[in-house]
């Protein structure tokens, strides 16, 4: 059993996601200095008296630049970047 006809490469791209959220979560265990990252300076926060209310802009920019650098790497080691 090979799996569905066509369907091979949509399998071990989950595959890979799932490895990559195991990875992340093992970071965000073992590394002691890792969930910082929702609070990195630049982060909103306004707080009244009531509630308050939080932001993670450079936290998103971080997040957004990393994420790029791996699917730009991805595509250049895959040979979808080839102009």
């Amino acid at each position: 059993m090979n799996g569905a006809e066509g369907g091979g490469n949509v399998g071990w791209a989950i595959v890979g996601l799932g490895l990559m959220v195991a990875a992340f979560g093992l970071l965000w265990v073992l590394v002691p200095g890792f969930s910082r990252l929702g609070r990195l300076p630049g982060d909103i926060v306004i707080e009244g008296k009531n509630g308050r209310f939080y932001f993670p802009v450079v936290t998103c920019i971080v997040v957004s630049v990393a994420l790029s650098a791996v699917m730009w790497i991805v595509s250049r080691i895959s040979g979808g970047g080839n102009p």
